[in-house]
């Protein structure tokens, strides 16, 4: 899934330089990422580790770290699933093709008709299967997850959700096919959390605390609202021309709010190692990080030149690369 600040490209940087500092053999370790986006990193650890911790307060992450750190054990037989739900018969009006496909009353164009009738139609057998127990939950994030990025795979927009492209772009013109999101399978139980990041911090506990939030104004609520909205499968009425549904707003995309939530945030946390990725284009200086985690124990600093990646929306998802740095700044938490 392309993913506003998705750490997969710098995963080899983070990991190396975690284990640089808390050692190679982490099979003892708790490993927290509690701002888990698509949860890149929690499957990067999920082998290595004790045990995942992994939250966000979007849904649609919440429905993707279910499946993809939750889920653990093999299902079994989920291949007929996913042969049934590639071949129902079409739904005429449901919520996503009357509210964001251009045959809908909304005459909005976020996907094809007939995309948004699959997705419609998908989405109300997996609930249907789900609330008359016809399957487990196991099964049931793991076919709701699969939906969420197979759909994200023929949206059509310039990489997020805050705006859809006037005409339809090639990938957005294929047929939608749900494919499954494979999970890596082993014999460690893991918790996945839908909360507000400085609440949970105070009922959790751990060795590892890596933390990935929002660098910026733009909310993750306002630009995957979408893919909430085929996740909680609710109604409501969309607003403006673009559709939006309420969403949550994070303090750590507020300039006057963010420095007192992340200390707070640094100061709750029950964990002896804590990192932090935040690049240079973030709200909040090099020298405020550096001054509030001295604090709280010995700190130090990585950092990697990369090219950043943004979506383009003069054309249909091309790419301009933007140098950038990276810092991953490290704390040993003081007793």
């Amino acid at each position: 899934m392309n993913y506003i600040g998705s750490k997969y490209k710098l995963s080899a940087f983070i990991l190396e330089t975690i284990t640089s500092i808390v050692g190679e053999d982490l099979s003892d370790k708790t490993f927290c990422d509690i701002f888990a986006g698509t949860g890149i990193m929690g499957r990067i650890f999920k082998s290595k580790v004790r045990k995942v911790i992994a939250n966000d307060l979007e849904y649609y992450s919440y429905v993707l770290n279910k499946n993809y750190i939750g889920n653990h054990l093999e299902i079994k037989d989920a291949n007929g699933y996913f042969e049934e739900l590639n071949n129902l018969r079409l739904v005429e009006n449901g919520f996503i093709y009357t509210n964001y496909c251009l045959g809908g009353s909304g005459k909005r164009q976020y996907f094809s008709d007939e995309n948004g009738k699959k997705i419609d139609t998908i989405r109300q057998k997996i609930e249907s299967w789900k609330t008359k127990s016809d399957i487990n939950d196991d099964l049931y994030w793991f076919l709701l997850a699969s939906l969420l990025e197979s759909s994200d795979k023929v949206a059509n927009t310039a990489s997020v959700y805050g705006a859809y492209l006037k005409n339809l772009k090639k990938t957005a013109q294929k047929n939608m096919r749900l494919e499954p999101a494979f999970y890596e399978i082993n014999h460690c139980d893991h918790q996945v959390f839908n909360t507000d990041s400085n609440e949970l911090i105070k009922q959790i506990e751990g060795d590892i605390l890596y933390l990935d939030p929002p660098y910026n104004e733009r909310q993750y609520g306002a630009n995957y609202h979408l893919l909430n909205t085929i996740a909680k499968f609710d109604n409501f009425i969309p607003k403006g021309k673009t559709g939006l549904r309420d969403y949550a707003r994070s303090k750590y995309c507020n300039k006057n709010a963010v420095g007192q939530e992340f200390e707070t945030l640094i100061k709750n946390a029950n964990f002896k190692y804590i990192f932090l990725s935040y690049n240079n284009e973030g709200l909040m200086p090099l020298n405020l990080i550096r001054e509030i985690m001295q604090k709280y124990g010995k700190y130090d600093m990585a950092q990697i030149d990369y090219q950043r990646f943004k979506a383009d929306k003069t054309e249909n998802r091309n790419h301009k690369a933007n140098a950038t740095k990276e810092y991953l700044h490290c704390l040993e938490k003081a007793n």
